[in-house]
């Protein structure tokens, strides 16, 4: 009797012991990624081919939404998500935080899908009007550093406004009620505010921000599966060109994605980046300066290294040796 248990026991632990097996496998075969509600991600996601071009490298793809650039970086921080998309700052807050995670591509600037919005019948009419008011956006989002560049161009201080911290959705509310005085956002937010609530722009991005898109992955994902991480670039590439020259097709597409009417769709569309590239020199140069930037302001601890956190894609590994 005593034999037959030890031998069930045994049962049970080599079932428990491949089942446990499996279930590692199957994680470690499948690809996470967090997306916002705007960019090429969101267009990826709905068009299907990335699961199709991994399927055949035996992964699998998982989607996982965020209300903005600093959420989506901890949930690769804490190991949530593999991979991901942001603005411009949120990388810099996520590494001065100790974030493990790598540069792999950027999209073309978008500088006109991100400003900084005042209500209707706001008295203010220049950013230099902003000294002593209050000022609402996400903390460590792409807008940051909108906002910061805005207020320089006037010949403010940051420390002139009162910052109020809040995600999309309590800024807007707190826009809706008068008790912010200028809302710093993005699309497709910025685009359903200036139609649905008729705010204007006080200041967009042009001619002072860059506003590229980032797409991140962690260190230990990138390095892991190269070759995922090259065609979902790849893939995020092709779908941003075939935007470029189908933008009523994509704003079909991506309007019921958002919740949003096509018109406020379509102008957040006419307004983005489109064409992922490998990270250049030339980026890491900008995105220092925004490091650089922020440390100086004390918004961040310590300063940063950019080129320390930029990932090499395999061809161009082999092509040098």
């Amino acid at each position: 009797m005593r034999t037959v248990i030890l031998r069930r026991g045994l049962v049970a632990l080599f079932v428990a012991a491949v089942s446990f097996g499996v279930l590692t496998q199957a994680q470690a075969d499948t690809l996470r990624i967090g997306y916002q509600k705007y960019g090429t991600l969101v267009l990826l996601k709905a068009k299907g081919s990335l699961e199709k071009k991994l399927a055949e490298q035996g992964v699998q793809v998982q989607w996982t939404e965020f209300p903005g650039g600093p959420q989506l970086l901890e949930g690769l921080n804490v190991g949530s998500i593999d991979f991901g998309v942001t603005g411009e700052t949120p990388p810099v807050f996520a590494q001065a935080a100790g974030a493990d995670l790598l540069y792999v591509a950027s999209e073309p600037p978008a500088p006109t899908s991100e400003a900084i919005l005042v209500p209707k019948d706001s008295p203010i009419t220049s950013v230099k009007d902003l000294k002593g008011k209050k000022v609402v956006l996400n903390k460590g989002s792409n807008v940051h550093y909108l906002l910061v560049r805005a207020l320089e161009e006037a010949g403010l201080k940051y420390t002139d406004i009162q910052t109020v911290f809040l995600p999309p959705a309590d800024a807007r509310a707190a826009f809706e009620r008068g008790s912010v005085d200028a809302w710093v956002i993005w699309d497709p937010y910025q685009a359903a505010a200036e139609q649905q609530l008729q705010a204007r722009t006080l200041r967009d991005g042009k001619g002072i921000v860059d506003n590229n898109q980032f797409y991140l992955a962690t260190r230990p994902y990138a390095k892991q599966h190269p070759n995922v991480i090259q065609t979902l670039v790849e893939e995020v590439r092709a779908v941003g060109e075939w935007s470029k020259a189908n933008p009523e097709e994509v704003t079909r597409q991506v309007a019921p994605l958002l919740g949003l009417p096509e018109d406020i769709t379509r102008t957040s569309v006419n307004r983005q980046g489109y064409g992922a590239l490998f990270i250049t020199p030339e980026t890491v140069a900008a995105q220092q300066k925004i490091a650089d930037t922020f440390y100086q302001l004390k918004l961040i601890p310590k300063p940063l290294s950019i080129a320390d956190v930029i990932w090499t894609p395999p061809a161009a590994v082999a092509k040098a040796q």
